[in-house]
Parts: C-alpha cells; structure tokens; sequence
C-alpha cells in the first residue's frame, strides 16, 4: 500500500502525540511524591496497582469511591496562567467526600482534558494533584490526558477524578449514628473552595467588571490570588478525630452549602440548629453578597461561607475534637446542635440568628 506525502495526520488535525509524551515525562516527578507502599508498579501502565493484601485484617472492609471536578474555577487558573494549585482544589473534592463515611482515602486517577496540550502546563496540574494527594495521605495511581482540538480552545482545559478509599463496616459514619444532643462542629475553609465560581465569576468578572489583577483591600491580595486560594483537604484531620475521640457523621461543605449537605446526614425526626452567629464569613463572602446584591438564602445555598467541613459529635467528645483540631491547625468552633422534632418525615438543617457584619 501506498502513503501520499501530503495526506492528513493526527498532528495536522490538531493532537501532538510528542507533547503529550513530554507531558507525561515531566509529571513523572511529581507523581513520584505521591505515593503509598501498597502502589505496585510505577506510570505507564494500562491501569495502576494498588496492593489491597492489608485488606485480610479487616473484618468487613467496604471500598469508598467518589469522583469529582472543580467547576469553573478552571477558568480563573486559565486566566491567571497559573496553573498548579487547582489540582490540590482537584483531590481535596474528592477525598474529603471519601472521608466523611469514614474511609481512609487510599488512591485516585485524574482525568485532564486540553484544547492543546501543552506540557509544561500539563505538568503544573499534575503537580498540584500529586501535592494535594500527598496532603491527603493518598496515592496517585494513573491518570489520563486528552487532546480535544474543535472542542476546546487552545487554552482551555477540564479536570476531574476519581478516588477510592476503605472502611471498617462497623465503623461507617453517618445518619445512622447521628443523635439528638449531638454536637456540630465547624472547620474553617480556606476559602470558596471550589463551588460557586459561576455566580461569583458572574457577579465580580462581569457584572462588577474587576479585573483579576485588581489589589482588594479586603482580601489583601489581588481578586486572581483570592479566587485561585486552594481548597482545604480535611481527610487526615477527620481521620486523626476518628482515631481520636467519637464521631457520628461528618458533613463535606460544597455545592449546595452548609445547611443542604448537613441535612443529608441528618436522620429522620431529628434536625441541625446552626447559629450563624458564632462565625464571621471571610471578606470574600460578604464581598460577592454586597457588590451582587445577592439574598442571604441564595449565596448560603451556593458557597461554603466560610465552613468546608463540620463533624457531628456525641457532647463529650466536644472537647477533644477542638482539642484535636487546634493541633492540626484546624480553626474550629461549636456551630450548633442535633435536637428532636419527631414525626418529622425528613432530617434537615437550618441556619438562624445573623452574621456578626454580614449585610449581604
């Protein structure tokens, strides 16, 4: 058979297999940090290995899995040209969603779609996941880059990933365990985290027309640096709690906010009184609220104002865990509490009394 010279290639529709290879020769370094010793095998394989022979000394051990992404937040980064934190928002999404069951977070893949791979790029992301999983105490296993020229621009991209973890069954947190009496306790966010950026993008970038270069002397530091803050990864301090002291249930705060993902670990008959007044929201939060003229009820069902996770605790334990958190540089407080209202269909959460300085 015959080749024309001139016919079409892969490369003349728009994906270089070379700049991929480059990509992944780069990200070699960095997965190399996040490891664990169960990984069998190294990158370049069809699939990663993950020893599970530890998994004999449990009695009944269920895998955890959960997969995610980090929303629009990828535009920002994009702007911003920088690009190795979002891979840490990228990990703290999936692995704290892991461990609000209980599990330990043990491996994750990622997925990372680009209009044009650019390697040095692509290894900046890589970065920011392999750095994330090492904060989270979990291994990156494998992973995967796509070059979709036509579907996205030159400098667009999307990440995402999947991540699986282990629980004793008879130490699984959750509704389940959750009393009237409980105790709720907040852990400070960072930040957005990586929720509400299409809102927040809205009302800052176009409705307000800032700029992200634009010094705020409320965050101080520019609106791009606010923006890109990386999500707080909470897996080894909720871990270092369970290890530590009691928990009925943790609560991982992102789309939908804190009242909404609270709920769902609430049982039937029994509800969360959270008081606003024992937190103020980061400058951030009060700053979309204002220039966007947003309700109370709509930024609360949309960003984390300013609370990632929050555990459910029997009363005493309450000490310990602040206690524990304090240690782990957690910020910490009592939100509220788990009281009674039988013959009610659904469990739920509710906020009430106001921010200390929120006018939103």
């Amino acid at each position: 058979m015959t080749t024309d010279q001139n016919g079409a290639t892969y490369a003349a529709a728009g994906v270089d297999i070379e700049a991929g290879d480059r990509a992944v020769e780069l990200m070699k370094q960095w997965v190399k940090k996040a490891n664990r010793p169960e990984v069998v095998g190294g990158l370049g394989g069809f699939a990663g290995l993950f020893d599970v022979s530890a998994f004999k000394n449990y009695e009944r051990p269920l895998l955890a899995s959960a997969t995610d992404g980090v929303g629009t937040k990828v535009a920002i980064a994009a702007a911003m040209d920088k690009h190795d934190t979002i891979g840490h928002d990228l990990v703290g999404m999936v692995v704290d969603d892991i461990v609000v069951c209980g599990a330990e977070p043990l491996f994750m893949t990622d997925y990372i779609c680009v209009g044009k791979v650019v390697p040095e790029r692509v290894a900046a992301i890589v970065k920011g996941i392999a750095e994330g999983c090492a904060l989270a105490g979990c291994a990156l296993v494998g992973g995967e880059t796509a070059e979709h020229p036509g579907l996205l621009g030159p400098d667009e991209y999307d990440v995402a990933g999947a991540g699986t973890g282990v629980v004793e069954a008879d130490a699984l947190l959750g509704a389940e365990r959750v009393r009237a009496g409980d105790v709720v306790i907040a852990m400070a966010a960072s930040g957005l985290h990586s929720n509400g950026y299409s809102l927040v993008r809205h009302v800052l970038l176009n409705q307000a027309g800032w700029k992200l270069d634009r010094k705020v002397e409320e965050f101080g530091r520019t609106l791009g640096e606010e923006l890109l803050e990386p999500t707080r990864i909470y897996s080894l301090d909720c871990l270092a709690l369970i290890r530590a002291t009691e928990v009925h249930a943790f609560s991982h705060v992102t789309g939908g906010g804190l009242a909404a993902n609270l709920a769902r670990v609430i049982p039937n008959g029994l509800h969360a009184r959270l008081d606003r007044g024992t937190w103020t929201p980061l400058p951030v939060f009060r700053t979309v609220a204002e220039v966007g003229k947003v309700a109370t009820l709509e930024i609360e069902k949309t960003l984390n104002m300013g609370v990632g996770m929050v555990a459910v605790v029997p009363p005493h334990s309450v000490d310990a865990v602040l206690a524990v958190l304090e240690d782990r540089g957690v910020e910490s407080w009592v939100l509220g509490d788990i009281v009674d209202r039988t013959g009610e269909h659904e469990g739920g959460a509710a906020l009430y009394n106001a921010y200390e300085g929120f006018t939103g």
